[in-house]
């Protein structure tokens, strides 16, 4: 009887480790902005009462392609992350996860997202979930074994899921969603930039040719975080301009912008570990803090 309990315990146990390996494998962390950036979206995309059950199936099916993408780029990028500090003890390189096991999870949850988002959505916003799919797994991670604009082309799709929100809303792609993705894609160039100057020695033994690890003295490190951080500041005032968001929005967009900038002439001038965490830590709260006001700020559209 003992045995058979030690057994059950055993097998119990490696089952939940196996269930947590796959879990890491989603990303959760980056599979939950991913969430709020949609839920955003579909918020202020929507009219004075959003259809929440709509809301519901759009976070399902984006939940379920996110994580599908995100464990299909750890397949992809196993023997890279194999190489990284950072990444060594992830389920792949450390072989808790096979390849063939990761590329079938991956594929079943990327397809059944897509599937779930055309079937009880609409087509539209299955569409721009399957482009993210696309260019994060087919442009972008190759990319970034060949070239700095890696971190730019990888901004794109990191700045598409509140446009997901937004057409599964309203069933079309306005401005106001053009806004959001403009929102997005500028703050990340500066917040990637960041971690790439914080782990370059580790992003260097991978071979991924990030600006600070192919340009060490940091120079057009600088220039592209100023000049991204400028650009956000003043994009970020759009969605009031627009009328979907109000003036306590518009305040708040100025001086988180300005916070953002203000780290972001920092780690140009200092060029230091100390100036890139800072930069992270401050964008790691701009985006979080900005969206909360925006939604708490929204006008309803028509």
């Amino acid at each position: 009887m003992t045995f058979s309990t030690e057994a059950l315990d055993l097998v119990l146990t490696g089952g939940y480790r196996r269930a947590l390996d796959f879990f890491e494998l989603t990303k959760p962390r980056i599979t939950l902005m991913v969430l709020v950036t949609t839920f955003v979206g579909f918020y202020l995309g929507s009219h004075s009462i959003p259809e929440y059950f709509r809301l519901i199936q759009t976070l399902l099916g984006t939940a379920l392609a996110a994580s599908g993408t995100l464990a299909l780029n750890q397949f992809l990028e196993r023997d890279a992350d194999a190489a990284m500090e950072r990444t060594r003890r992830r389920p792949l390189p450390e072989g808790r996860v096979q390849p063939t096991e990761a590329l079938i999870f991956g594929v079943v949850l990327t397809v059944s997202g897509l599937l779930a988002l055309w079937l009880t959505v609409n087509a539209l916003s299955a569409l721009v979930t399957a482009a993210i799919v696309a260019s994060y797994l087919f442009i972008y991670t190759p990319l970034k074994q060949k070239t700095s604009l890696c971190s730019v082309v990888g901004a794109v799709p990191g700045a598409l899921p509140p446009v997901i929100g937004w057409a599964a809303a309203r069933g079309a792609i306005e401005a106001g969603a053009w806004a959001l993705f403009a929102i997005m894609f500028l703050w990340q160039i500066p917040h990637t930039l960041a971690i790439a100057r914080l782990y370059r020695e580790d992003f260097a033994r991978a071979g991924i040719r990030f600006l600070p690890v192919i340009e060490p003295d940091g120079r057009s490190t600088g220039r592209q975080i100023l000049t991204n951080c400028l650009a956000l500041l003043a994009v970020s005032l759009l969605p009031t301009l627009l009328q979907v968001a109000g003036y306590l929005y518009f305040l708040a967009a100025f001086l988180l912008g300005a916070l953002f900038l203000g780290c972001g002439v920092g780690l140009a001038i200092a060029q230091s570990s100390g100036a890139a965490r800072r930069l992270l830590f401050v964008s790691l709260i701009y985006l979080p803090v900005l969206l909360a006001v925006m939604a708490l700020d929204r006008i309803p559209l028509q």
